[in-house]
């Protein structure tokens, strides 16, 4: 096998649907700009919510990985 560099970013995704649309929404909107993407990794999960509580967004925080390509 080959040596290989990772990088690992952090993203959060937003969803007003659900905590795993928000983590998809991060993931394939880095994967419009990043390639090779290896690993998402959700490490926190929260919402935001209006004045009288409701839910207005779910939120997923992730740590994605891809191969670093260097000069």
């Amino acid at each position: 096998m080959s040596e290989s560099v990772y990088k690992v970013i952090e993203l959060v995704g937003t969803s007003s649907d659900s905590w795993e649309k928000a983590a998809a929404n991060a993931v394939e909107q880095a994967a419009k700009s990043l390639r090779d993407l290896r690993v998402a990794e959700v490490v926190k999960l929260d919402m935001q919510l209006d004045a009288k509580g409701k839910v207005e967004a779910f939120r997923a925080k992730l740590n994605v990985s891809f191969k670093f390509e260097g000069t």
